[in-house]
């Protein structure tokens, strides 16, 4: 397995939700609390930045223009060249020490974002997993969630692949795709002690899990229909966050990193912690659904 380059040396605080947009050919990621979305252009190798004074889940492409994102208070319409947001809902205003955290949209063009305690040391579940349809409605589909993260789904639509990351485990639901209903709860994969926890994920060409591990310094691809480790690629970070296919053939790997969750002795050690990093893993991803 080929070692993934440094694109961005950023050190940003805590790395996220990288969602490539395939009609433009950009890279949208997130600094969550730094509150910035990102734009990296592979051809120009530019980056550009969006402050946006909150705190960052994550951003979607959305069909009519600009991007669809959660936010700390919910959801929001953003449009990036302008530099603008549009608050849409928030169906957590009653709980204002929780943030949206990780999310991405499905082949009906929803977005699906979930919640956790602002306090990552909390242990309670006090998060939740909420779908935004494209009329701006909101549904809640899970609650009981310490960290929501990771989504993804099967080939064939029918599976959806969800991480809450304290767990150490991936679920796996029956999903109807038209109604967006979720079903017949199990886990698919168990991480063993020592390497780390799952964070963010995305489905391959093969129908194959690559799972962003936490605390692991890599990112594992899983066969979540036998739960068993395929491949490992190695980052020379701790704290690895999410990933995601892009490029023109989407046969290139980005992977977000954090820069917080270690103490000074081990961040001495990773000095491209917070970096945005690049491999070809040697398979093809799968075009993001946009919103929409």
């Amino acid at each position: 397995m080929n070692e993934p380059d440094l694109i961005l040396d950023l050190k940003a605080t805590l790395g996220e939700g990288p969602c490539w947009d395939h009609k433009a050919q950009v890279l949208y990621w997130v600094d969550c609390l730094a509150n910035h979305i990102h734009q990296y252009n592979p051809e120009t190798t530019i980056n550009t930045t969006m402050i946006t004074g909150k705190n960052v889940g994550c951003v979607a492409v959305a069909k009519s223009g600009g991007l669809v994102g959660a936010l700390e208070d919910g959801f929001y319409h953003i449009d990036f060249e302008k530099r603008h947001m549009t608050h849409l809902l928030d169906p957590e205003a009653h709980l204002p020490h929780n943030r949206f955290n990780d999310g991405k949209c499905d082949s009906e063009g929803r977005l699906w974002a979930g919640t956790m305690s602002k306090d990552e040391q909390d242990q309670e579940p006090r998060g939740s997993l909420y779908v935004l349809n494209i009329s701006c409605q909101v549904q809640k589909v899970l609650d009981n969630v310490r960290i929501s993260n990771g989504i993804a789904w099967s080939l064939d639509n029918k599976t959806m692949y969800y991480i809450d990351t304290p767990t150490k485990k991936i679920a796996a639901f029956d999903f109807e795709a038209q109604s967006g209903q979720l079903s017949n709860k199990r886990y698919v994969i168990e991480i063993p002690e020592g390497a780390g926890h799952p964070d963010g994920m995305c489905m391959d060409s093969e129908g194959m899990l690559w799972v962003a591990m936490w605390g692991g310094y890599a990112v594992n691809r899983f066969n979540p229909f036998t739960g068993k480790l395929l491949e490992k690629v190695h980052v020379p970070v701790c704290n690895v966050t999410s990933c995601a296919f892009g490029g023109k053939n989407l046969d290139e790997l980005y992977i977000t990193t954090a820069s917080i969750g270690v103490d000074e002795h081990v961040k001495a050690k990773q000095p491209f912690a917070g970096g945005l990093f690049r491999v070809r893993p040697g398979v093809k991803g799968l075009p993001m659904h946009t919103f929409g």
